[in-house]
């Protein structure tokens, strides 16, 4: 979204709407999706029924007609919740609670699961923690049952804890040599100096060591209530019968936290870190400036700006027939190895930019930086209608790709309760989509970009990264 998934749609709903149908006579325009079983097809998807319980908690489903379902929780909780002190305790809880509960053991809870031929998985990110199960249908009760225990009854016993730490560190060695993951920590850790948001998922190696079971019951008092946490299904899952297991699995959650946690506002700064290292033998570069939240109105012009520089490797091939501009420049320069664009939203800011990997060489890092400013001026400049739609036409078919299966709506609905409060129709996603005109990317891209302290980190042979001030007076000379 983390972050390379694609992300959700806005929530304030459209009033007014504009079919945007470009044309010109010096490009050929990619062809707008308008045939009347595509428009059909998502007026008839079933609705997201959603019900909040007494006691705060959301359930939320969709019926997929399938005899397989996704039922899990998504909870407003995750690093950006926070402080020096605890950093890592929402990934160290996310760890424990499948190590046993009050009622079942560690290995009760695997043997379970497995009979069941369900699968049981969790994650962490800057703003969300996930429990979810996949099972069959008629296993939704016995599902619901264990993410109940697990979510309310973790043993948390000072052994597991213990073992726990060994495991939580091995990961850590193990995400510093994916320098991706790397460099986006990074990014954000110069992007949001002094704020929760610039913490790493993981936590800091002293935190890891120290925290104990009193942190993690603090963290679950204060973050894991009724009303933080949003029940979502998807599949052969019927919504009054889904209301009454979550009344029966759920409804004695008390809130022992009644007033609203406070959010942790963030703080965006220019800034750059430059790690640099020859022997390393590449140039791991990422350039951005602060983009949009999720709500905000410009969301879908960013997308479709993310979109239109796409992503490229040297594996892929190239030539004059490859659809993006900015993947055929950077093949015909052979610098770099492979990028990524990427447009990170969060509740009040998010990162938009582009990631990439180039030889080790001084002018490789250099021409690499200069095309990414040369193609977001471009974009501001010239972006042509018929590419425009071609993006618009591409985004479109990967947020419907993505609801494909009950797991992929199943996170689509919790992730867009959680940032929204609502699940956005794909009919109206397809509308905001189609408004994003040449005229309305191009405005957006240089409200984003003109005149804004980009954010640069290189870790490798990055001799060629230029000065931070130096971009910003790039970025603004060209886009007058």
């Amino acid at each position: 979204m983390s972050s390379s998934r694609l992300q959700s749609v806005l929530a304030r709903p459209l009033r007014k709407l504009v079919q945007a149908r470009c044309s010109s006579s010096k490009a050929v325009v990619a062809p707008i999706v308008t045939s009347d079983s595509y428009r059909k097809s998502l007026l008839n998807i079933n609705p997201t029924e959603v019900t909040t319980l007494s006691n705060g908690l959301h359930v939320c489903s969709e019926y997929i007609d399938t005899p397989t379902a996704t039922v899990g929780l998504w909870i407003n909780a995750g690093s950006r919740w926070e402080n020096a002190g605890n950093n890592g305790v929402a990934h160290f809880l996310e760890h424990l609670v499948f190590k046993g509960t009050s009622n079942r053991t560690q290995h009760e809870l695997e043997l379970e699961v497995e009979n069941m031929g369900a699968h049981l998985n969790a994650y962490t990110s800057r703003e969300q923690t996930v429990y979810y199960a996949k099972c069959f249908a008629k296993d939704v009760d016995r599902s619901m049952n264990i993410l109940a225990d697990i979510l309310q009854n973790p043993r948390l016993d000072e052994g597991a804890i213990d073992r726990e730490r060994h495991v939580i560190l091995r990961e850590m060695q193990e995400v510093e040599t994916n320098l991706q993951e790397v460099i986006f920590d990074h990014l954000h850790a110069i992007a949001y100096q002094g704020t929760p948001l610039s913490y790493n998922i993981l936590g800091p190696t002293e935190n890891i060591k120290s925290i104990d079971r009193a942190d993690l019951l603090d963290y679950i008092g204060r973050h894991y209530q009724p009303h933080q946490i949003y029940l979502a299904a998807a599949g052969g899952v019927d919504h009054a019968e889904l209301v009454k297991l979550a009344e029966k699995h759920f409804g004695d959650m008390q809130t022992t936290n009644v007033s609203e946690v406070e959010y942790p506002a963030a703080r965006y700064s220019g800034s750059t870190m430059n790690n640099r290292d020859d022997a390393m033998g590449l140039a791991h570069v990422a350039l951005a400036v602060e983009g949009c939240s999720w709500t905000n109105p410009d969301y879908f012009a960013m997308m479709i700006a993310n979109t239109l520089i796409g992503n490229w490797n040297r594996a892929q091939g190239g030539g004059r027939t490859m659809p993006s501009a900015f993947a055929r420049k950077v093949y015909e320069q052979k610098h770099p190895q492979s990028y990524m664009a990427f447009n990170t939203c969060y509740k009040d800011t998010g990162l938009f930019g582009v990631y990439g990997v180039c030889e080790p060489d001084e002018d490789a890092v250099r021409k690499f930086i200069g095309a990414i400013q040369s193609e977001w001026r471009r974009i501001f400049r010239s972006a042509s209608p018929g590419e425009v739609q071609r993006a618009k036409n591409l985004l479109k078919t990967l947020l419907l790709a993505q609801c494909d299966g009950s797991t992929a709506v199943c996170e689509d609905i919790g992730r867009q309760m959680l940032t929204y409060g609502r699940r956005i129709p794909l009919a109206e996603i397809d509308a905001r989509v189609e408004a994003v005109t040449p005229s309305v990317l191009k405005k957006v891209v240089g409200e984003y970009v003109y005149d804004r302290d980009p954010v640069l980190v290189g870790i490798g042979a990055t001799e060629g990264l230029p000065d931070q001030l130096l971009i910003k007076f790039q970025q603004s000379s060209g886009m007058d």
